[in-house]
């Protein structure tokens, strides 16, 4: 059955006929009977998805709408909003997946019987697996899911509660939807595939911590059975968490609706007994009398409004009661008091935090007593906000003071890479285990320059006790000095003798040839090419060509996040063109490059190898005029309208002439470009060696 309130935008409508948003415009100019706006603003309305459904297919532009998209649309045009309506489908998936036999039966009837039945449906479930707690009322964090909680309660309540029957009424055709899909793809599919749309629809409201560096946090940690997050988000890194028998997860968040859906993830995710809450953790704690085997938490950075008034006198602060612009120690205290006596916390941290002045003397005690055990600091891009190396503290809650405690201090900064698909994490995360794990069993590390040294705590105990690792990790090229730079120079030198061989030869003076042109969207339309446009991760985690790799001449970097819809894999031949910037470039796929995903704003073309060269038509395109003329202007960006792009009509043997002289220009170019980063790194070198003495200035 189909939810007539269940809206849609022109983005969905677009979306579901697989069509661009200026067709659905057309349609609304051109078709009379074109169902009218039920809801949302003149500038963006919304329409009942049936409605919608109904005239696509009436005028075959819709054969059935895909099972994926019938759901999806049905929660985020929900009445109640997609939070509320995520809630809800995530607790029938729950029934779903640990009681499915309970579920057919309630659902074997109508729609109001469903929703009579859920509620006690529900609580078999809901109780066992959150305990007691479900029972409470806590109908804000469902009914009120958008609140800003502005004056946080004083005592935390549970993340979840069994919602009553006509409250669920509305999302009956919703959770028949995703029950549908569950058998598809399974239950915790289900939920991740509404949550991950959710998440990326609103990216703005809410501060995630990637997978790889989650599972990073929790590797630290190591494993534990009892693993608490006072701050959980969408529960990212209890979802990291290395699964045992008999584990408990404990997590609360300040937003309801976070609070919420993480407990329903992490149910999905593991048969461990979720203990979930919503409120302000420093000021009202869930769990006051946890100690937990590990903590993991990614704070919210910089607040003034922590509860520095109210919490004078509180027995966490035990290494010093922090300043009102040191909220991130205060998280770190809570954490300390959560943890048992041995236990391991792992906090993302900003990297002020480790030399504010402010907070010195609660850094100088947790060295001096040996709580905070290792300060890593990530790349550029590991965590949001991107433009800023982020820290990882690892702490653990002191048994005894050591007699001659050591910091470890480690600097991954050098995995970080040119475009924007964040780190190297493969090598971040074994540099950064293998050094924790030696540190934590010997209790000192030999030094690896550039990227980790144990430092005895002493030695920072200073007016500052600035806890940056950079300040006190030599760079790498210290350990070998002259030897090092020797080997940049050579490599330079190659590579500019090749440069002089590459050096195009001089140019003959000609007429300014006539043509007879085309333009990419004739040849499209005529067959003698593919576009595709780029965006989407797919179901496998692969490599994605980002337009900075385009632009850079570099390896694919990004990453996309998972999505249903199937992602464009570059092969060897193709030309990718970006859109955005205003520059000529295009650059043709080779080997090294093909499996890669095809990124955000860009184009590919996938020239028939019959009718056109991909060299020929990757340098055509990259002239200035011919993109001056494509290019449309904008306040803050230049667009490029890849079909407008022109070229020569000219037989495929010549072609092959000019394209054998492109591709001679673009390996010209690599080789620059190239003798550029070795330039570059040959200077910095020798300035780090001639200021650190590692070379000599003769």
């Amino acid at each position: 059955m189909q939810d007539n309130a269940t809206e849609v935008t022109a983005a969905g409508i677009a979306r579901l006929a697989g069509v661009g948003r200026a067709a659905v415009s057309n349609w609304r100019r051109r078709h009379a009977d074109f169902p009218k706006p039920v809801g949302g603003t003149e500038t963006s309305p919304s329409f009942a998805l049936a409605e919608v459904e109904s005239w696509l297919r009436d005028q075959g532009k819709l054969a059935e709408v895909p099972l994926r998209e019938r759901v999806w649309q049905q929660l985020s045009g929900h009445p109640e909003g997609p939070v509320t309506a995520l809630t809800h489908a995530g607790c029938a998936l729950l029934l779903i997946h640990d009681r499915p036999t309970v579920w057919l039966d309630a659902s074997a009837g109508s729609d109001a019987r469903l929703a009579a039945m859920l509620p006690g449906a529900l609580e078999e479930v809901l109780a066992p697996r959150f305990g007691a707690a479900t029972a409470v009322n806590t109908s804000d964090a469902v009914n009120n899911p958008g609140a800003v909680n502005t004056s946080p309660p004083v005592s935390p309540r549970a993340a979840l509660h069994t919602p009553p029957g006509p409250q669920l009424l509305p999302s009956v055709p919703l959770v028949r939807g995703a029950a549908e899909l569950a058998a598809e793809l399974g239950a915790r599919q289900t939920f991740e595939f509404l949550l991950g749309r959710h998440l990326d629809a609103n990216p703005r409201q809410y501060t995630l911590t990637p997978a790889d560096l989650a599972g990073l946090m929790a590797d630290l940690a190591g494993p534990a059975r009892t693993v608490l997050d006072p701050a959980c988000g969408t529960g990212a890194l209890l979802r990291a968490v290395t699964a045992r028998a008999d584990q408990e997860l404990y997590a609360q968040d300040s937003a309801p609706e976070l609070a919420a859906l993480t407990a329903l993830r992490l149910a999905l995710h593991t048969r461990a007994h979720v203990h979930g809450a919503t409120g302000d953790t420093l000021r009202a704690d869930a769990h006051p009398g946890l100690r937990a085997d590990a903590v993991l938490c990614h704070p919210p950075f910089n607040e003034r409004n922590w509860g520095h008034d109210e919490l004078a006198y509180d027995p966490r602060w035990e290494y010093g009661f922090p300043a009102r612009t040191e909220s991130e120690l205060a998280w770190v205290q809570h954490a300390l008091a959560r943890l048992k006596d041995g236990g391991t916390a792992v906090l993302l941290m900003p990297p002020a935090a480790a030399s504010r002045r402010s907070g010195r003397r609660i850094r100088a005690d947790l060295l001096r007593r040996g709580a905070l055990r290792a300060v890593v600091a990530l790349p550029v891009g590991a965590a949001p906000p991107y433009n800023i190396p982020l820290h990882l503290w690892v702490l653990r809650r002191p048994e005894k003071a050591p007699a001659q405690p050591e910091v470890l201090l480690a600097d991954t900064g050098q995995f970080a890479t040119e475009g924007r698909g964040g780190p190297d994490w493969r090598e971040v995360r074994e540099a950064v285990l293998d050094a924790w794990r030696a540190f934590d069993r010997a209790g000192t590390l030999q030094e690896r320059p550039g990227l980790a040294r144990a430092l005895p705590v002493i030695d920072l105990l200073d007016d500052d006790v600035d806890l940056a690792p950079a300040r006190h990790l030599p760079p790498a090229t210290a350990a070998d000095g002259a030897e090092a730079l020797t080997a940049v120079r050579e490599r330079l030198g190659e590579t500019l003798r090749l440069t002089t061989d590459l050096t195009p030869p001089p140019a003959d003076t000609a007429q300014p040839a006539r043509w007879p042109l085309t333009t990419v969207g004739e040849l499209a339309r005529g067959g003698a090419l593919v576009m595709r446009t780029g965006g989407n991760g797919g179901h496998a985690r692969v490599p994605v060509l980002t337009d900075h790799d385009v632009i850079a001449g570099t390896a694919p970097s990004g990453t996309l996040p998972e999505s249903d819809e199937e992602a464009v894999l570059v092969e060897p031949g193709d030309v990718v063109v970006p859109v955005l910037g205003g520059g000529s470039m295009a650059r043709v796929i080779d080997d090294a490059s093909a499996g890669a995903a095809l990124g955000r704003s860009l184009v590919l073309l996938r020239p028939d190898p019959t009718a056109l060269d991909p060299w020929f038509l990757a340098g055509f395109l990259r002239g200035t005029a011919n993109n001056r003329q494509a290019s449309s202007y904008a306040s803050t960006a230049t667009r490029l309208d890849v079909r407008r792009l022109q070229l020569p009509r000219l037989p495929l043997d010549e072609q092959r002439r000019y394209g054998a002289r492109f591709r001679a220009l673009d390996e010209f170019e690599r080789a620059l470009r190239h003798a550029g980063r070795l330039g570059n790194q040959l200077v910095r070198g020798m300035y780090d060696g001639l200021t650190d003495g590692t070379v000599a200035p003769d």
